[in-house]
This record gives C-alpha cells, structure tokens and sequence, in this order.
C-alpha cells in the first residue's frame, strides 16, 4: 500500500510538472509552434471585416447618389412644372384733360402810380388808404401860384399877339386896295411902272405879315393851352374804379411836377377783377391755351373756391426756369380775393398725346430698360415700355402697351417671355 500511495503522489506530481509552469525554453518553443495559425486566422477575419466596410460604404455611397440624383431631378420637374399664382391690374387710359395743381400769386388786374405832374403844394387831399375810387373822383388838389401866373401873363401875350394880326391884316387890306386901283392905271400909262412896283410888292410884304401874325397867334394859343392842361394836372383824379393802396403826400406838402423825378403820390389798384400769375412747367405747358379752366383755392378761404380761365399766355417759355407764365381772370365783385396772396391753381389741361396709368410695381427695369410682363393666355409677355411722367405709385405710359392689358404686379425676378403663370384669386374683403 505504501507502494500505491507513492506511485499516486508520483503521478500527482507528474501531472502537476505537466499542467504547471512550463520552462522558459518550453514555452518558447511552444509559442513558435502555435502563432502562425493565429496569424492566419486574424487576417482572414481583417480582410472580410474589410471588405465588409467597403461593401458596406459603396453600397451607402451609391444610395445617397441615387437618392440625390432623385431629388434634383424631382427638384427640376418641379420647377418645370411649378406654375407661379400673381397678382394682376389692367392698363387704363388717362381722361382727355390732366389736372395739374400749382401755386399762384394774385395780382390787381390794373394798377397805377400816381405821380404830380404840376409843381405846387398839396392844398386838399380828399383819400387816405383803403378808400375806394371811382373813375374821375378828385384825389388831391395843388397849389399853383406860379403856374397861374403864367397863365395870366401868356394869356396877355395872346391878346397882344391877335392885336397884331389884326393890325397885319388890316395893313395887308389897305395894299390890297390901293394895288387894285393902280393895277390898271400902269397899263394905260397913268402910273408909272415904278409905282405900280411899289403897290405889288408892298401888298405882298402885307400878305406875309399877316401870316407871321396869325403863325404867332397859333403859337401862342398853344402855349397857353399847355399851360392850362399843366393846370388841370393840379387836380389828381383817380384813372378807374379801385382802391388806394399807397398815400405818400400829405395836406402842404410839396410835389415836383418833373418828369424824370416827380413825386409819387397814390398807387391805385382795380380789385373788381383779380389776376393770377401761375407758371406751368414744360410737361404741361404744351396743352395751355387761353380758355382752359382754372379753379382757384386760398388756404385762408378753406369753404370757398375761385373759378376762372386762362386768359393769356407768353407763348414761350422762360429759359432759366422752364415755365409758361399764364394769366387768369377772376372775378372779385365782394373783394374776398386780395392781391399779392399765395393761392393754388387747379389746370384741367387737355392731353396733347394719349397715354395710358400703370402701377409701379408691375415696372420691370434691368439691362433691357424699362419693361412690364403682361398676363395672356397663362402666359408672360415681356414688353418694353417709355414713361412719360412719374406720379409716385402710379406711371405714365405712351408706348409698348394698349388700354385693357392685364399687368402682372410684383413680377419675381426668374420671370422671363413665355413663363407659365396663373392670376391670383383675388380675396374677399369682409
């Protein structure tokens, strides 16, 4: 037994060398024996992972090309398809008359200065300002004491004048005479030639001095006549029916009747009839004529408007402005109009060319100039267009488009000719 025992634990032992750490040189040995086998086995498992991950990122790469190719083409069909929905207005024709608003000053339809044309001292003024004239009515009367004289002092002349020419005429009567009674007594040799001479010349020197006085008499007569108008001049009547709007002459003070430098003394305006100058600038000045209406509004006169027309006009344009100077009468019979007044005047002026309104946003302006798309038969037609006058939200237009085209509003940038598009409903208002 004890042999049993020994060849159990020697077994046990063996078997313990034999599961136990090998040695150094064993387990080097044993590690050449088993890795090539290993290496192989990995590899094989690296080359299908890695050729499972290539299969794997063609296949994912070849789905998103596809996938991609799928949207593109599905995005171009949409947009070949893809019918917009716009807004759309119809071209209307402008009325046959513009109106045209502009200011205007008023002014008197006739106005004078009233200026001395005696020199004397103001003996009597009968108006101050304000008053309202008639037409002859007395202003102011002037002294004029040294006109008076004269007056008197040519008057005196005159008679002297006419004294002589009947003195003249009477001395030519009595040549007269005696040349015909010695006329015929030359003839038959009673006379002498000699004396005969005498009597015709001498009736010829009286006939010739009658006509120097009578010349004189005229001359005179003419002076004095002059002098009397200077006199009238002394009463300062007013010209026509107005209102004194200037008095620079009182009671004593003195006036100069001289031409260059007489004094001014009244300025008279005619307010019954009221003008109103109003410049038209050149856009609207070729369809101005005298006749066209006018109304007339005053900021201060809110509930009350002037009508009128247009009586005259330059006929040319000033050249540093560009505007036509137009002239309206206004009746004024209660005064309410002032002159020298800010107004405005409303021109219903008629349209020298047809044109026609449309909104400004349905202009299309790029490289090819101005241009608008219009709306026929679900289709875009672009058409270039020539603006004749800008008036803020809306244009006028002479050219490219007819009354009853359907414009198309707010066109988006990608419209171009032959576009497909479709009108926009247009929503209900509640």
């Amino acid at each position: 037994m004890n042999d049993l025992f020994r060849s159990n634990e020697n077994d046990a032992i063996g078997r313990k060398r034999l599961d136990g750490p090998k040695s150094h040189g064993e387990q080097q040995k044993q590690r050449e024996y088993r890795t090539p086998g290993r290496r192989r086995r990995g590899g094989r498992l690296f080359a299908l992972g890695g050729f499972a991950l290539l299969a794997a990122g063609l296949l994912l790469g070849g789905w998103g090309n596809y996938s991609l190719k799928r949207e593109v083409t599905a995005t171009a069909r949409q947009e070949r398809e893809f019918v917009p929905s716009l807004r759309v207005a119809t071209v209307e024709a402008n009325p046959a008359t513009v109106s045209v608003t502009l200011p205007g000053t008023t002014a008197a339809f006739a106005a004078a200065n009233i200026y001395a044309r005696a020199t004397g001292y103001i003996a009597k003024r009968n108006v101050d300002i304000g008053d309202h004239v008639k037409t002859g009515e007395l202003l102011a009367e002037l002294s004029v004491p040294e006109l008076d004289d004269q007056i008197s002092q040519n008057e005196a002349t005159l008679e002297q004048l006419k004294s002589a020419s009947q003195q003249a005429q009477a001395s030519k009567d009595l040549a007269q005479v005696t040349w015909d009674r010695d006329a015929p007594l030359v003839q038959k040799g009673w006379v002498t030639p000699q004396q005969g001479d005498t009597d015709r010349l001498n009736l010829q020197g009286r006939v010739a001095a009658v006509a120097v006085a009578q010349h004189n008499v005229t001359a005179q007569e003419n002076l004095v006549k002059r002098l009397h108008q200077d006199r009238d001049y002394a009463l300062v009547i007013a010209p026509f029916d107005g209102v004194i709007t200037q008095r620079n002459v009182d009671v004593g003070s003195l006036v100069q009747g001289n031409a260059a430098s007489g004094t001014f003394m009244f300025e008279v305006l005619q307010k019954n009839v009221i003008r109103v100058w109003v410049y038209v600038p050149q856009d609207s000045a070729f369809g101005v004529a005298p006749g066209v209406d006018a109304v007339i509004r005053v900021p201060e006169l809110p509930d009350r408007t002037f009508p009128g027309k247009v009586t005259r006009i330059a006929d040319a344009l000033q050249s540093g402005t560009r505007t036509l100077l137009t002239e309206i009468d206004i009746p004024n019979p209660d005064g309410a109009l002032r002159t020298g007044i800010y107004c405005s005047v409303e021109l219903q002026i008629p349209r020298e060319a047809p044109s026609l309104v449309v909104p400004a946003d349905a202009l299309i302006f790029n490289r090819n100039g101005m241009q608008v798309a219009i709306f026929s038969n679900g289709r875009a037609e672009i058409r270039k267009v020539r603006i004749k006058r800008d008036l803020g939200t809306q244009v006028e237009v002479d050219s490219g488009i007819k009354a009853g085209d359907r414009l198309i509003l707010n066109p988006p940038v990608t419209l171009v000719d032959g576009s497909k598009v479709q009108v926009q409903p247009q929503r209900s208002r509640t």
